[in-house]
């Protein structure tokens, strides 16, 4: 049986490099990586998808990305903050109260106490009902109205449990007073590649595949025949028994014929945001040693800095650094429409306001624009991508990833979906068996 696995990002690859059948991966770019690529130039190394990190609760997963990268790899620890009133606070920010000014920080211990707000109906709710007023307004409502784009209180409930942690009561106490504290302890310590940036993870799967990657080839026609799939480029053809989609669930659907009007409704209905990333080298290291910076600002329009000499020294050339700044727009908003050159000046404004550049310094600069960043979970999610998922999967298709399944899965868990469908495609040793997983379709990664 032949599969044949719709792009060659993390999760395309991690399907690829554990399959034990015949496949064929197709990549629409000349790069295999999508989110998970890196850019090179003039010395410097930086994330498109902004500050990639390698963690996980799940240690396999870890584990998994660790042995990919060979000895291509080094640990660091957590050192991220917040952009409060002028000053910076530890990261997460419950955990840092103690940074903050006293009538803040009372307002933010004693809510959290107090709180009497009734069982949350939607993602607003369930920040008051589990945080408090202070923390609640002071942070997380304007830090969360601008990295998802979108009114916390038009957003849904069901992807928060196990996402966003509910910090303990001992620590608030604690942080309130100036004992330090950790919160969101799985991503202390992370990982990440001593050279090439995330990109070398990617390149450590193809290394697996490499022969059975065909590139350039964007997926325009998908049509079922009476043995199996046949794909097509516009050019050319390939033939396979059985087709995994680790592509965007819209082309996908693109590329489909006859398609019903509930489902196009349905598709066009999902909201995801797009993500714009400001790329800055600098001449000399006066920055401090943090790994991230939150900014609930909202005269500022990035939402985050990281800071990826601080990564690897290897990411920038000796004696320089570098910054990536992340804005989250959506496609065609007023944000995307921005010109590159206003896009840079508002951003080296905001950080010299911040105290975090010196303009003098950037010798290298760059905006990258990326249409698919972050699945949005709005009131009506379920019932739209239930009905596109449905249909996709009694065609006999099969997804995965972050936005084939339209889920914001992170790197461990695109991983973890990807390496569980390869095993049990695996496991199913008779082709008759083999063809009821196309019938599975999306939900046969899962365990």
């Amino acid at each position: 049986m032949k599969i044949g696995i719709l792009g060659g990002g993390l999760t395309g690859l991690t399907i690829a490099s554990q399959s034990k059948n015949e496949f064929e991966v197709l990549e629409k770019n000349s790069d295999c990586g999508g989110l998970c690529r890196s850019l090179k130039e003039n010395g410097f190394t930086f994330d498109y998808g902004g500050a990639h990190i390698i963690y996980s609760k799940d240690q396999s997963s870890v584990d998994f990305m660790l042995k990919s990268l060979k000895d291509n790899w080094h640990q660091g620890r957590r050192d991220n903050k917040i952009y409060y009133k002028g000053s910076f606070v530890k990261y997460p920010f419950e955990n840092g109260l103690s940074d903050l000014p006293k009538e803040d920080n009372f307002e933010c211990l004693y809510h959290y106490l107090k709180n009497d707000y009734p069982p949350p109906s939607d993602f607003k709710e369930w920040i008051y009902f589990t945080f408090g007023k202070g923390i609640a307004e002071k942070y997380l409502l304007p830090y969360n109205k601008k990295v998802w784009n979108t009114e916390p209180e038009d957003m849904s409930l069901h992807w928060v449990e196990g996402r966003v942690p509910k910090p303990p009561l001992e620590d608030v106490i604690k942080s309130a007073i100036g004992i330090p504290t950790e919160g969101y302890t799985h991503q202390l310590n992370f990982f990440y590649p001593k050279e090439g940036g995330i990109q070398a993870l990617i390149q450590g799967l193809e290394e697996k595949v490499e022969n059975k990657i065909t590139r350039n080839f964007a997926v325009k026609k998908i049509s079922k025949e009476k043995n199996g799939w046949c794909i097509s480029d516009g050019e050319g053809q390939r033939k396979y028994d059985l087709v995994i989609s680790t592509i965007p669930v819209f082309d996908l659907l693109n590329a489909l014929e006859d398609i019903p009007e509930e489902v196009k409704t349905a598709s066009d209905r999902l909201q995801y945001n797009s993500l714009i990333t400001i790329l800055l080298g600098l001449e000399g290291n006066s920055l401090p040693s943090y790994t991230a910076v939150y900014f609930p600002d909202e005269d500022l329009k990035f939402n985050r800095v990281g800071f990826p000499h601080i990564f690897s020294p290897n990411n920038v050339p000796e004696g320089y650094s570098s910054l990536v700044v992340e804005t989250t727009a959506k496609e065609n908003d007023s944000t995307w429409r921005l010109s590159d050159e206003e896009l840079l000046r508002h951003s080296t404004q905001g950080l010299v306001r911040c105290g975090l550049l010196d303009p003098k310094k950037v010798c290298f600069k760059k905006v990258v624009r990326s249409k698919y960043a972050y699945v949005i979970y709005d009131k009506d999610y379920l019932k739209n991508i239930g009905i596109v998922k449905n249909y996709i999967e009694k065609l006999g298709i099969i997804l995965c990833g972050r936005f084939a399944e339209f889920e914001y899965l992170n790197m461990d868990a695109c991983i973890q979906r990807g390496r569980n469908l390869a095993e049990k495609i695996n496991s199913s040793s008779k082709e008759e068996e083999l063809s009821l997983v196309s019938k599975k379709g999306g939900n046969f990664y899962e365990k």
